[in-house]
């Protein structure tokens, strides 16, 4: 997808708008296919995630490749937490394995800034890792998008 090409929905956001939005990306991070959700963020996209940085597309899309190679059955729910013209706050956690077969539940909240054309030009992640054991896990769905009724991060009491 060209840089050019538009990534509905487009800002400004209303509550629909930004709630599919942080739906979609969702749907996408769950695909686990760090080519295809590279190109939802700008060429020149900045981001924050813990310690590391990005400041590019390509940078984000190896991140995400490093990310998925050592998260392992990776599951994400986002929830839409705040939203404004072009940006949107959101809360999140996500459930994965280590190669050692140890549990994690990891939550955190994102900041998106998004450009005229849908794109997101910069995202600055918050992140905790909790130990959790296999017993203790809610996101058991096959691994790929969560279904529509799977409980919401508030529902779950997350």
């Amino acid at each position: 997808m060209a840089e050019s090409e538009t990534r509905p929905p487009l800002p400004p956001f209303d509550r629909e708008s930004a709630t599919l939005k942080v739906r979609l990306a969702e749907d996408g991070w769950n695909s686990r296919d760090a080519e295809k959700v590279a190109l939802a963020y700008t060429t020149d996209t900045r981001w924050r995630n813990r310690v590391d940085f990005a400041v590019n597309r390509a940078e984000a899309q190896a991140f995400l490749t490093r990310k998925w190679n050592k998260e392992l059955e990776y599951r994400l729910i986002k929830e839409l937490w705040a939203f404004t013209d072009n940006r949107i706050a959101v809360r999140y956690a996500y459930e994965w394995r280590d190669d050692s077969g140890n549990w994690y539940r990891s939550y955190g909240n994102e900041n998106w800034e998004f450009a005229e054309n849908g794109l997101m030009a910069n995202r600055f992640a918050c992140i905790n890792d909790m130990p959790i054991k296999e017993s203790e896990r809610k996101f058991r769905w096959p691994l790929g998008r969560r279904p529509d009724d799977h409980p919401s991060l508030s529902d779950l009491g997350l």
